[in-house]
């Protein structure tokens, strides 16, 4: 190319709106409205119950809750050395609202990477707990002992989890159940000599641990809120308690997120290829259906407000063998009353299904707005892409209790705004620029809130890629 010619095309402004050329495709022949490949069904979308906000946001009150520490700590991982991220460690109970840095940074440097191979014992039940296990990749079960003195599985934990945290305040623990890994595991260990060699230098942190050790046990129900002091099937003139129900004093509140778009059209397009099909709503039509998709996706994975992230960490499980099973979708069924829908991706319910067929189980389907769709125990499970397959074929799958009135998961958004057009959703006219090109400006607003945290639960880790 000449340098004339590299002149010439630096000149050449980039495109901002429709071509004639595109936009004569639209008015000659018999021809079909545009066509779009990203429209999904987006079920999640259609069956939350949608919820007015005024003003923008939506506080969440709840009971007093004194549950801490019960989240998940996060890895950086260097070739084949894994590393927890030193401000993770405040999600250990003991460390809660610890905050100074370098100490935490110590201790991350102390925390000992062991790797352990299918089957491996990690901890024995009874042998003394001195030690504070990280899983930072792989699958362990806790065991325990069964009524009859057989082996009986608890729980099974995964990528993020940790145990052995009463290590850390108490030096008489002892392990409650045996922990043996059930795939490969990497897993940082921090023992409880490495703690208190570091207290004995680091007065901040020997003050927070023993005022944490020396805080006395709130009276929790088996949800970790507040108790409330009752009295049921005395006789005689009993003294009956007095009690109050405590609220959080800072409860969460959901600000409504936005998506926006600006839509242009030339005036030319605007003005002589609208028969028989109006260029402007078409394009319009298109951009909605795009912003739809997004809002959706946003629903299930925005860090603030997204399903998968804020799903209560008591509210995740593990699937006992990889692979979907109709065991684990009881398990996840079990967790919460009313469940009132499943949510999964495509190739997380093939899997599934692949599951049944090998057990000889065939689920039945259940009719939705004139769709049939597949269930289980009569809960119907929606396909999703939004749910994100990681490069190692793992993906999750989301059980909810929808409505306010159910304590369960609602969608927020605020109709009534200026230029609506679907509720929440505005198109406003921009002006017409020196180039002759309109601009809309499209905006949705929306969110979704949990209300109680066994309202929403997420198998995780769920394998999509196995056929055997």
């Amino acid at each position: 190319m000449s340098v004339a010619d590299e002149v010439r095309t630096a000149q050449i402004p980039p495109q901002q709106s429709l071509g004639t050329d595109a936009a004569r495709n639209l008015a000659t022949t018999t021809k079909s409205a545009p066509q779009m490949q990203e429209i999904t069904s987006r079920w999640l979308l259609r069956m939350l119950p949608w919820v007015q906000v005024q003003g923008g946001t939506y506080r969440v009150n709840r009971r007093l809750s004194y549950a801490v520490g019960d989240g998940r700590v996060t890895f950086v991982q260097t070739a084949d050395r894994v590393a927890v991220i030193p401000a993770e460690l405040g999600e250990l109970p003991a460390l809660r609202e610890y905050g100074d840095e370098d100490v935490l940074a110590e201790l991350a440097r102390r925390c000992e990477q062991r790797e352990f191979a299918a089957g491996q014992v990690l901890a024995a039940a009874g042998d003394a707990a001195d030690e504070v296990y990280l899983l930072a990749h792989g699958r362990v079960q806790k065991l325990g002992t069964g009524p009859y003195g057989d082996e009986a599985e608890l729980a099974v934990l995964a990528d993020g989890s940790y145990f052995g945290e009463q290590a850390l305040v108490d030096g008489d623990a002892t392990w409650g159940f045996t922990a043996r890994a059930v795939t490969a595991c990497t897993v940082l260990v921090l023992t409880r000599r490495d703690v208190l060699n570091l207290a004995e230098r680091e007065d901040s942190l020997r003050g927070h641990l023993e005022s944490f050790a020396s805080v006395p046990a709130q009276r929790t129900n088996k949800y970790g809120e507040a108790a409330i002091d009752l009295s049921a099937g005395h006789v005689g003139e009993a003294v009956v308690p007095h009690t109050f129900v405590d609220y959080e004093g800072s409860p969460r509140e959901y600000e409504l997120s936005v998506a926006q778009t600006v839509l242009k059209v030339h005036s030319r397009v605007a003005d002589l290829y609208n028969q028989p099909m109006n260029q402007t709503e078409q394009q319009l039509r298109l951009t909605v259906e795009a912003l739809r998709e997004r809002q959706e996706h946003e629903l299930i994975n925005n860090r603030e407000f997204g399903l998968l992230n804020n799903c209560d960490y008591g509210q995740r499980l593990q699937p006992h063998d990889g692979a979907p099973t109709p065991d684990d979708m009881d398990e996840l069924l079990s967790r919460r009353r009313g469940s009132k829908l499943f949510l999964a991706h495509p190739r997380a319910i093939a899997a599934f299904g692949r599951e049944c067929t090998k057990r000889g189980v065939y689920p039945d389907s259940v009719e939705i707005g004139g769709h049939h769709v597949p269930a289980w125990r009569g809960v119907p499970i929606f396909p999703s892409n939004k749910i994100p397959v990681s490069d190692a074929r793992t993906t999750s799958i989301i059980c909810m209790r929808t409505g306010e009135a159910e304590q369960g998961v609602i969608g927020l958004q605020q109709s009534g705004i200026p230029d609506e057009i679907e509720p929440s959703l505005s198109v406003r006219f921009m002006g017409i620029d020196e180039q002759a090109i309109i601009s809309y400006l499209v905006t949705a607003y929306y969110s979704a809130a949990i209300l109680v945290p066994d309202a929403l639960g997420v198998l995780e880790n769920v394998e999509v890629g196995r056929w055997s």
